[in-house]
């Protein structure tokens, strides 16, 4: 007699869409998330990848295909956050159970398997957005929901992408004010880094952005990217030279130590 396999219900989800990110970045993420993941990939945990490109991302990243959404987005939003909404669908693909999703840019410095142990009868846990404190708005760089448990996000936003978007501007904010229900991470564990590790002008010019020992996930929104922040550069747009009064770093030395190429993890 065969017994049938016990499904796997962890699962580690990142998008990776048009041309900004490319596949190192899905490489370099898988290889921490299995230094900082208990138990072994494709056995204890699933790491997903949704892509309109799977070229150059390593074997092991189950690549799944980006839905038709971004056909019918508007070409202000094509690529926007707003295509994380794919996640809320249901079914999705082949998955059940819990799933935490994981930007692309961010860097893994400690475990993760609190995050899938926290409030485990939340369907939604997410960041607690820094920008808008006290409005109980989610920052959707690092959240774990329930697969399946809330599909009304997504279709809410098909039946009326352009009312949505009018209404609310980010994917973020619309997740906070439509979801039955929200669980807020503790602070401590995901940091953003230029909210809270580059330090406050004009100290930034001689003080090195440092790690705290509590984080566990740091979270690149906008610039610099990882690769930037390595080296002390803080990328302006063309003809903004004055913006490099306070657009300042020094090299991120710590960031070479958690943010490798998946060779270094073998």
């Amino acid at each position: 007699m065969t017994t049938s396999k016990t499904p796997i219900t962890k699962n580690i989800i990142c998008m990776k869409w048009g041309t900004r990110y490319g596949p190192e970045y899905v490489n370099r993420l898988f290889a921490t998330v299995q230094k900082h993941m208990s138990g072994t990939v494709g056995e204890d945990y699933r790491f997903i990848c949704i892509t309109d490109d799977p070229t150059g991302i390593v074997e092991g990243v189950e690549c799944k295909p980006l839905a038709p959404l971004n056909d019918d987005l508007p070409d202000h939003l094509k690529n926007k956050p707003w295509l994380k909404l794919l996640v809320w669908d249901n079914p999705l693909y082949d998955l059940e159970g819990d799933a935490l999703f994981l930007d692309v840019d961010l860097i893994i410095t400690g475990s993760l398997d609190d995050f899938f142990a926290y409030k485990p009868e939340s369907t939604f846990c997410v960041i607690e957005n820094w920008t808008e404190p006290g409005k109980s708005t989610g920052n959707t760089s690092v959240f774990r929901f329930r697969i399946g448990a809330h599909p009304y996000i997504l279709h809410d936003f098909v039946k009326d992408m352009w009312g949505t978007y009018k209404a609310y501007k980010i994917e973020q904010r619309y997740i906070s004010r439509t979801i039955s229900e929200q669980t807020f991470w503790p602070a401590e564990w995901c940091r953003s880094f230029k909210v809270h590790l580059i330090p406050t002008w004009p100290w930034r010019f001689f003080v090195a952005p440092k790690l705290p020992e509590s984080c566990r996930i740091v979270v690149f929104h906008g610039k610099p990217d990882p690769d930037e922040a390595m080296i002390g550069r803080w990328p302006t747009k063309q003809g903004q030279w004055y913006k490099k009064i306070y657009k300042y770093i020094r090299p991120t030395s710590w960031i070479a130590d958690h943010w490798q190429d998946p060779a270094h993890f073998k």
